[in-house]
């Protein structure tokens, strides 16, 4: 049985060879971001002696507990479903989006983003909430008092920008001009 400290650890090295470094860890990630199964597992097994009884439904378990649902499986294979920072960007296929989606940043990022647009950043998308409490959530991460920037999703897919479902709750583009911003 895994505890929670242990629960936050695996997920943690998972995420970094599946969103960030693969390379480090040996493993090689396909157009869409999958790898076998055996493979993170063999990752988990090499990074901490004490895992090496985790199985496939160990992971299983990890992903349907977590609150952020980063991860799938299917098919033998393993994949991170957003949040990836790597050179290689991902295949995403376009979905249409609710009407209004949020994104929480920090005041002093507003200006650049009614500005310029939103733009991805270190990572490959855009990420954004389809609520508001999520997003400003998220903004604390950059600020104590985040701003809420509200994204007309559907005026924005009219006129050609793609999205793309992460999971639930994120979604992402590669990009929001900045008519399709508003502050709330």
């Amino acid at each position: 049985m895994i505890d929670e400290k242990e629960f936050k650890e695996i997920s943690h090295v998972m995420s970094h060879a599946l969103r960030h470094e693969p390379w480090l860890y040996g493993i090689e990630l396909d157009e869409n971001g999958w790898t076998s199964v055996d493979d993170i597992l063999s990752v988990l097994r090499v990074e901490n002696s004490k895992w090496c009884g985790i199985t496939i439904l160990t992971l299983e378990g990890i992903i349907e507990l977590s609150d952020k649902k980063r991860f799938e499986i299917y098919n033998g294979c393993i994949r991170a479903l957003y949040g990836h920072s790597f050179f290689k960007k991902l295949k995403k296929q376009p979905a249409p989006p609710p009407a209004e989606l949020y994104h929480g940043t920090s005041i002093e990022a507003v200006t650049w983003i009614l500005k310029d647009g939103l733009l991805p950043m270190k990572r490959q998308y855009v990420h954004l909430s389809i609520d508001k409490e999520t997003a400003i959530i998220v903004g604390k991460r950059k600020s104590m008092h985040p701003v809420l920037l509200r994204i007309g999703s559907q005026d924005a897919v009219q006129h050609g920008v793609d999205f793309y479902q992460g999971n639930d709750i994120v979604w992402l583009a590669d990009y929001i001009p900045k008519e399709y911003i508003s502050v709330q």
